[in-house]
């Protein structure tokens, strides 16, 4: 199957060069061109049927490989399904201004950070308001820089419950209004001036076109139902940039095709590039070293746990008595049980004997 390592060897180390300007950014190429090879060494299995030897290489763990973090993404959508209220919430989306990507392609860290700060605060500012909501809701953001076609488009997606807890942590408020949370006009308005305000206090409006009152910024809002089909889309992309493996279908001729469903129409379309235009497009969606792109706010931060569990406490209250299970959930022991007896791998070459471990084999050091 063809890979992003592939297209990455191809290009060559001096195209790279040029095209990886941020140290991130070169150290995801480097960890994508070595990932599950003998550069980063592995272990040596050996069949017990034929003989045959196989090699398991190490992950290079970078998260913007397409190959790695699988494991731990499954941690992480367990960790936040444990964490959504059993209310139902909402998706808000906040796109930065197309007038403002060159400076947040410039200033990466700085403009995410703010993008997510200021989208929060603004969302916060609004739920407070007792015409509209009056209580702290539970906000989970995550940063997205791309569309389905890998261009840049740095937006932020929120997910938020629908309703949230008194100040004085008693009741538990619902909207005002039952078909919105809050009203996305005003939310815009909001973002926009804390936007301009946080860009002016850093002295980043020089050079910026003057469209703050002429330009509508975008922030869409639609319900989740319970959350849980957001947090699964969302954990897709927590470890990784949008783009797997499989959605690669040739590099031929110095061309690389790949696939993707276009937001509008659903239609599935495809996109040929040069591999140096396709990697440069890849390039731009490497988040900058120690960057968090996702984030905690309201009872969803780790200052509001007991708030989270009050929270929790009083909805569970409003909700009806759970059914019985048909089926007794498996105890600690038994789960044990069926892991120790878990069969071995399956030998890839005759399909009959099983992979035995034999030996680690260290890192290929370069010369």
């Amino acid at each position: 199957m063809l890979e992003l390592a592939d297209i990455v060897r191809a290009v060559g180390p001096e195209e790279r060069a040029r095209l990886a300007v941020l140290p991130s950014q070169k150290k995801a190429l480097q960890d994508i061109e070595r990932c599950r090879t003998p550069a980063l060494g592995g272990q040596l299995f050996r069949c017990d049927h034929c003989g045959a030897e196989h090699y398991s290489y190490h992950s290079c763990g970078n998260r913007h490989c397409p190959k790695c973090h699988g494991q731990q993404t499954e941690i992480w959508l367990e960790q936040q399904h444990s964490r959504l209220l059993p209310c139902p919430y909402y998706l808000l989306t906040f796109t930065l201004p197309a007038e403002l990507r060159p400076l947040a392609h410039r200033q990466q860290k700085v403009l995410y950070g703010l993008l997510l700060k200021c989208a929060a605060a603004s969302l916060q500012k609004l739920c407070r308001d007792p015409q509209w909501l009056g209580a702290q809701p539970s906000v989970l953001g995550v940063l997205h820089t791309w569309t389905r076609a890998m261009a840049y488009h740095p937006h932020a997606h929120f997910l938020v419950s629908a309703g949230g807890l008194s100040a004085d942590g008693q009741r538990w408020l619902e909207p005002k209004n039952p078909k919105f949370l809050v009203p996305v006009h005003a939310l815009s308005v909001i973002f926009r001036a804390k936007m301009r305000d946080a860009l002016k206090a850093r002295g980043l409006l020089a050079g910026v076109p003057p469209f703050w009152r002429t330009k509508k910024w975008v922030v869409h809002a639609k319900p989740a139902g319970r959350g849980e089909k957001v947090l699964e889309y969302l954990a897709r992309y927590v470890f990784r940039i949008a783009l797997s493996n499989s959605r690669l279908e040739r590099f031929e001729n110095g061309q690389v095709t790949f696939r993707y469903r276009e937001n509008r129409t659903q239609q599935i379309k495809r996109l040929t590039l040069p591999a140096a235009d396709f990697l440069a497009r890849f390039l731009q969606h490497v988040l900058p070293k120690g960057f968090s792109k996702v984030r905690h706010y309201g009872l969803d931060s780790s200052a509001n746990q007991a708030r989270h569990q009050q929270a929790q406490h009083l909805l569970e209250r409003l909700q009806p008595p759970a059914q019985e299970l048909a089926h007794p959930i498996p105890s600690q022991d038994d789960a044990s049980t069926q892991d120790a007896t878990k069969p071995l791998q399956l030998c890839p070459y005759c399909r009959i004997g099983h992979l035995i471990w034999v030996a680690e084999v260290p890192k290929k050091i370069p010369p």
